[in-house]
């Protein structure tokens, strides 16, 4: 079966998910921020096939979004984020506070975020970066981009 191309579409989420739009890419981005960097650690955390995780992870590689560094000679590598892999985390964050919101349930979220600046147990909030107010699907127009055709 033959994958979409949604990189060629003009859309910002559809190029977004041409990248990491399938549902293993995200878990692989999680594991390797939280500090799973080797092959085997990802497989074993995930579950999935060695197959599919060598596909992820090359595609990831392709995309700017990860990269290999070589841990010994045979060769082996490690996968560490890039600042592009970097900015997609936080993308994940704003997930994950849709997640804990909607779908945690009475045990509540599997996971808490300290914030580095001011030590204090927090979730993402967005802001404009103009003026500082919150900003949701509730407060913005859409209007056409520069791209735009």
């Amino acid at each position: 079966m033959q994958r979409t191309n949604f990189g060629a579409m003009v859309c910002s989420i559809a190029r977004t998910l041409d990248v990491i739009g399938e549902p293993w890419s995200p878990l692989i981005l999680r594991d390797v921020w939280v500090g799973m960097r080797r092959f085997d650690d990802l497989q074993a955390d995930l579950g999935i096939s060695r197959k599919v995780l060598t596909e992820r992870l090359n595609h990831l590689v392709d995309h700017g979004v990860l990269e290999r560094h070589p841990y010994d000679r045979r060769p082996r590598y490690e996968y560490r984020l890039t600042r592009k892999g970097t900015e997609l985390i936080d993308l994940l964050m704003v997930m994950v506070g849709w997640g804990d919101r909607w779908l945690a349930g009475e045990a509540g979220p599997p996971v808490l975020y300290r914030h580095h600046t001011c030590g204090e147990i927090s979730g993402v909030d967005l802001r404009c970066n103009h003026c500082g107010e919150p900003m949701h699907a509730t407060d913005v127009d859409i209007l056409p981009g520069p791209a735009a055709s």
